[in-house]
């Protein structure tokens, strides 16, 4: 197809910045499925998407950027659209960052109810999240709802996610919610105000509240919202009712200390609660507080997801005592957080009580040797049955690996042990390595990337687990080995019963460096084959260097 010049604006003249054509949208998409499924510092935190999830987010991410600028756009319609592409750019950005942090599918605990119980027919299940990511207002809303208003319809589920309804969709939909809320168990009603102005997303937010106060509900998921305190108070009729909550979901929701106050408060009981997420939020010791008190009230908790949250020393402390009381849990993930030795020593005290744990995200803690052993020290005879381990980041160094080693060969139900991003160096991977040699037939995953380690512990890791049935991945990338100590990694694997592909990608891995310099690698980003500027007067080139940034 032949261009045009104004397909080609100069980048420094040009007049139009905004809208992007549909051919940079789609580069957009392909550039965000790749960074979304790539190894980074954030896949070794949370898992590593596969394409089509990639790709599957980076569609509805980029969808709902281009309709929040645009909106953007139609208000300053004279200007050039840099600011358009700039807000574009940002909220990309900001979104792609959330997805990392969740983490693949297969790799979280699903959205959808733990609790066992026999499948639903269809006809009972009401979702509207799998359409096309838009802004939908009351004429689109009366459609899309229409089946709730049929006389004797037996939906009991119902999920609003994926959909931004503005004030008049929602006046639509309180009415008909008001008028099937007796048969409702279970509301999904995450990310739905996406791109609002706060204060239409406050009304909307009201308005649904309302209109749902009274159900019984198992299940609630008000997640990806930007509540903060304003947002949680909005949700108070609706909040207020819910005695009966089994699971509730406040991720990623701009949680504050105030906003977690207001939430503790509102919800009159947890004592039914078995799922409560408040995973990326900025909740802080002063918030921690609060949720503390709803862990304490909650003794049959079973899955308590409190990861990325800011939450330091003191906050952890409080934590660690209160799932004290939760002593059916089985996964407790509370990645990322600033606990420190203290509140590592603190959990250490309580995860005695906590004997029934499968899955077990430490990792990020700054737990240093010292938690790191007060920790294995008592898993080693509270949890043997642990399936899943992760203590990635936690500057743990050969000093603790005699006891991590201990406390691992006491757990020969693991599957999956992450202890990435640490300072074993060689003396401390042999160790570790040797623990792992026998025993431990349902080893799936094994990660010990970024180690600082050489030839004789990639040579001692590839030997613990050549032989084991059913293994999957061997993560040893982003240490010093050398050239011949790859090549004898790969023949040991094929030694055994595993083949080569297990052992994971070694493009980070440094055969000439030193352990001893412990120089962090810079978080590069893929500068290599970049795409054409393509037309829109350079927006191409403003997305073109687009990164995954924390705030």
């Amino acid at each position: 197809m032949e261009s045009t010049a104004e397909d080609f604006q100069p980048r420094t003249f040009s007049v139009k910045l905004w809208p992007p054509s549909e051919s940079t949208r789609l580069m957009l998409v392909e550039r965000m499925t790749k960074n979304l499924s790539a190894e980074c510092i954030f896949s070794r935190k949370y898992g590593i998407l596969s394409k089509e999830e990639a790709h599957e987010n980076a569609k509805r991410i980029e969808e709902v950027c281009f309709a929040s600028a645009e909106e953007h756009f139609k208000k300053e319609p004279d200007g050039d659209g840099s600011s358009a592409v700039q807000l574009y750019a940002k909220e990309t950005s900001k979104l792609m960052l959330e997805v990392l942090k969740k983490g693949p599918r297969t790799t979280e605990e699903p959205e959808a109810p733990v609790v066992d119980t026999p499948l639903e027919p269809a006809d009972t299940v009401f979702d509207i999240s799998g359409g096309k990511r838009a802004f939908i207002e009351a004429e689109e809303a009366k459609e899309l709802l229409s089946p709730l208003t049929k006389p004797g319809n037996s939906y009991k589920r119902i999920c609003f996610s994926n959909r931004s309804f503005g004030i008049g969709a929602a006046n639509v939909a309180g009415p008909i919610l008001e008028s099937i809320k007796s048969q409702l168990t279970e509301v999904d009603i995450s990310d739905f105000v996406a791109g609002r102005p706060e204060d239409e997303a406050l009304d909307v937010m009201r308005i649904f509240s309302k209109a749902l106060a009274g159900s019984v509900l198992s299940y609630l998921n008000i997640s990806d919202n930007a509540l903060g305190e304003k947002g949680v108070r909005a949700f108070t009729e609706l909040l207020k009712s819910q005695g009966n909550l089994e699971e509730l979901y406040v991720m990623n929701d701009g949680i504050s200390g105030e906003a977690a106050k207001a939430l503790s408060e509102l919800i009159p009981s947890t004592e039914k609660l078995k799922v409560l997420h408040f995973h990326n939020n900025m909740t802080g010791d002063e918030g921690a507080m609060p949720i503390a008190e709803m862990v304490k009230r909650s003794p049959n908790l079973e899955s308590f997801r409190c990861s990325a949250t800011r939450i330091g020393s003191d906050g952890g402390v409080a934590l660690a005592e209160a799932l004290g009381t939760c002593t059916r849990l089985k996964k407790l993930d509370i990645r990322d957080n600033l606990f420190g030795v203290e509140a590592g020593v603190a959990l250490s005290k309580t995860l005695p009580k906590l004997s029934g744990l499968v899955e077990l995200y430490l990792s990020d803690l700054n737990l240093e040797n010292e938690g790191t052993i007060a920790i294995v020290n008592v898993l080693k005879q509270s949890a043997p049955q642990l399936e899943v381990l992760e203590m990635a980041g936690n500057e743990i160094t050969a000093k603790a690996a005699k006891a991590v080693a201990e406390c691992l060969t006491a757990m020969q139900s693991l599957k999956k042990l992450t202890l990435a991003e640490n300072e074993l160096k060689d003396d401390g991977a042999v160790t570790i390595a040797k623990s792992l040699e026998e025993g431990h037939p349902s080893l799936k995953e094994l990660d010990v990337s970024t180690n600082l380690f050489q030839r004789s512990g990639a040579r001692c890791f590839a030997q613990a687990v050549a032989n084991k049935p059913g293994f999957a991945l061997l993560n040893i990338n982003s240490n010093f080995i050398s050239d011949e100590g790859v090549d004898e990694v790969k023949e040991i694997l094929k030694g055994g019963k595993n083949s080569l592909e297990v052992l994971g990608l070694l493009d980070e891995n440094d055969p000439e460096g030193d352990p001893e310099d412990g120089e962090e690698e810079e978080d590069g980003e893929d500068d290599d084959d970049e795409e054409k500027d393509g037309d829109d007067g350079g927006l191409g080139s403003k997305l073109q260097g687009l990164k995954v940034e924390e705030d």
